[in-house]
């Protein structure tokens, strides 16, 4: 059977630019790869599509086809014109370069670049960091010691005792990955010898034993800003694991824990404490001082106030994180009912009550005014 124009394979015109023939190609390609197309005749045209390609995108091929056709590249091909054999890897352009990121992996095993030695990001580290809740009212520093991998500093991170002991990988011949072929795909893995750097250690550095890194222990101080939260995470750039191949270090995250106070209540940015006062100041009112995150304030106390009745007092909570001002501090007033009255105290209230219009009970002692609400 006769083969189908190259043209008419990939939908060009003869006068099709290269940038309009890789357009196409990338198009066909794509869309009866076999690992895309599941049609038993995906493959059988994702070759043709190939073979079309390797030759219009090739000047000397191209001329030869738009010359003598078919028969002229055959011929060409017999006196030793190399990439007809429709595989991948007689494609005479970058195979990444038209597939793109979508067949990286089915192609080479990784993304583009995994033929050579790539460099690697160091892992990101995580500690908890315990502040109080005084902490949180203003930014303050912290010191912390932290254990993580750093480059040797002898042999900066190669892991050689010098330079000369760096000898090519053997096994990947300083490539890093070893490529193979699997049907008519081209496919790559890291080098299992040299694990990816291309190159193997004849004499390993004293100091880090061949590693390239060592462990280290050491002050790593973090700024803490105002109004920081439980379970904040703050981040020390650079403050982790030390890469390789000339990778950069990971990140240090720093979680804070704020520790309670008995004391203080937080709900967000408010704080909120309890404050007693007795059945007179309740009744008649008054000014007390409360205790507050800054010290005491005042607060005034209208006559008549409820046990569970709520105050304000604005700008005395947590400062606002990122923001401008302070949350509120929130006064929760507990009325101080006496357990223990004395007999004149007791005449008191016995008075007060008939004030109200309250009558004494004249029944068993058990059920008096003084014993329901005083508890004697």
């Amino acid at each position: 059977m006769s083969k189908r124009d190259y043209y008419e394979t990939l939908g060009v015109g003869k006068g099709a630019s290269d940038d309009e023939l890789k357009v196409a190609y990338r198009t066909l390609a794509k869309k009866f790869h076999p690992d895309v197309n599941k049609d038993k005749t995906a493959e059988e045209k994702f070759k043709e599509i190939n073979e079309a390609y390797q030759v219009l995108s090739d000047s000397k091929k191209r001329q030869i086809y738009d010359q003598y056709g078919h028969e002229g590249v055959g011929a060409a091909a017999q006196q030793g014109a190399q990439g007809f054999g429709g595989g991948v890897e007689g494609f005479g352009g970058d195979i990444n370069d038209i597939f793109g990121d979508i067949f990286d992996n089915v192609f080479t095993g990784g993304s583009r670049g995994s033929r050579k030695t790539r460099a690697q990001r160091g892992e990101d580290l995580q500690v908890r960091l315990t502040v109080t809740l005084h902490d949180a009212l203003s930014e303050i520093q912290k010191t912390i010691k932290v254990t993580h991998a750093k480059n040797c500093e002898k042999c900066s991170g190669s892991g050689a005792k010098s330079e000369s002991s760096l000898k090519v990988c053997p096994q990947c011949k300083g490539t890093g990955s070893i490529n193979f072929r699997q049907g008519f795909f081209s496919l790559s893995q890291t080098c299992s010898r040299c694990q990816g750097a291309g190159k193997t250690i004849e004499h390993p550095c004293e100091n880090c034993h061949g590693h390239g890194k060592i462990k280290v222990s050491e002050p790593i101080t973090v700024r803490i800003p105002a109004g920081v939260q439980e379970g904040t995470a703050l981040r020390v750039t650079g403050a982790g694991q030390a890469g390789s191949q000339g990778g950069t270090s990971g990140d240090l995250y720093v979680v804070i824990h704020v520790e309670p106070d008995p004391r203080f209540e937080r709900r967000d940015d408010d704080i909120v404490v309890e404050e007693k006062i007795s059945i007179t100041q309740a009744s008649l009112g008054a000014e007390i001082n409360v205790i507050s995150l800054d010290g005491h304030v005042t607060l005034r106390i209208p006559p008549g106030t409820q046990t569970g009745t709520i105050f304000r007092v604005r700008e005395k909570g947590i400062p606002h994180l990122g923001g401008r001002g302070r949350g509120d501090q929130l006064v929760k007033i507990l009325v101080d009912v006496p357990t223990r009255l004395t007999e004149k105290q007791k005449e008191l209230l016995k008075e007060l009550g008939r004030t109200f219009g309250e009558t004494e009970p004249k029944e068993k002692e058990d059920d008096s005014f003084i014993k329901k609400v005083f508890g004697k």
